[in-house]
């Protein structure tokens, strides 16, 4: 089963600070890169959190983004009002201000913000853990939901790929032919005799230089080879099915350099196409 690296996931709890509520989402990377937006009260937590994803999310960029809603009944606003108005009145006696622009003033002075809470009892940092690894699972049941639609196309591409390996196959022996047919019409243009056991090894020669069944044996193998990978039970397999894909690329590409025939050449030109396809989800396999 493959997994996406897209994926989303979200969890919240009601504390006795708040409504805290978590999310993550992932997208594709190369190795794992993990983005924090986290209210301070929780910057003590951040790296045991880190830990906790890097481990349950194995590659891919993850933002992860924190929210509280402070509780009005347990927490007063964080502005000081009597020493903002304190500090205006004093203001007033040096400067010529409206009040707006003193208030402006006022707020940055010391003690006009009261300091949040920076204590966290155990209770909250094991139910945020808690909510933390809730939101996890449903951004890795979100991957793995992606990966299903992925690997239906992957399977799509790869028998499109096999479809037109079937009509190469077809093209060969009409492509001996024509090729032999060439080179006796050139031959004949040129008006001249030829020894024909000579001319016989040369058309062997030839041929055999153009020869195609290693190549098509090859890409049977390499695209067998992408269907197991795929249903292997190891969930990092993004890398080694693009490794194959290379693989897979080379042949067709070979393929294409000797084919010598219009019909041939259209069914290689498809299954390019395909192999782009492949390899554009493969950007996103985990």
């Amino acid at each position: 089963m493959l997994h996406s690296m897209t994926g989303f996931g979200k969890a919240s709890l009601d504390s006795n600070l708040g409504k805290i509520s978590i999310e993550f989402k992932s997208l594709n990377s190369k190795n794992i890169d993990i983005n924090f937006n986290i209210p301070s009260l929780f910057k003590s937590m951040e790296n045991d959190l880190r830990v906790v994803v890097s481990n349950k999310i194995k590659r891919g960029k993850v933002d992860c983004k924190f929210n509280l809603s402070l509780d009005s009944e347990n927490f007063s606003s964080q502005l000081n009002h009597k020493i903002i108005k304190k500090y205006i009145i004093d203001l007033k006696k040096i400067v010529d201000a409206n009040e707006t622009e003193l208030l402006k003033i006022a707020v940055k002075l010391p003690e006009a913000l009261s300091k949040p809470p920076t204590n966290l009892n155990k209770q909250i940092i094991e139910d945020i853990k808690k909510i933390v690894l809730v939101a996890i699972n449903e951004l890795i049941d979100f991957r793995i939901q992606e990966g299903k639609s992925m690997e239906l196309d992957l399977l799509k591409n790869l028998s499109s790929i096999e479809k037109n390996l079937e009509k190469v196959k077809t093209f060969a022996p009409e492509r001996s032919k024509s090729l032999k047919k060439r080179l006796n019409n050139n031959l004949k243009e040129l008006k001249i005799e030829i020894d024909n056991n000579r001319f016989e090894q040369e058309i062997i020669f030839y041929l055999e230089k153009y020869d195609i069944n290693e190549e098509i044996t090859r890409l049977e193998n390499h695209v067998n080879f992408f269907k197991k990978t795929m249903k292997h039970s190891n969930i990092e397999k993004g890398k080694k099915l693009a490794f194959i894909g290379q693989e897979i690329g080379r042949e067709i590409n070979t393929i294409g350099s000797k084919s010598n025939h219009a019909l041939m050449q259209q069914a290689v030109v498809e299954m390019k196409n395909d192999l782009e396809k492949i390899k554009e989800q493969l950007f996103n396999v985990l």
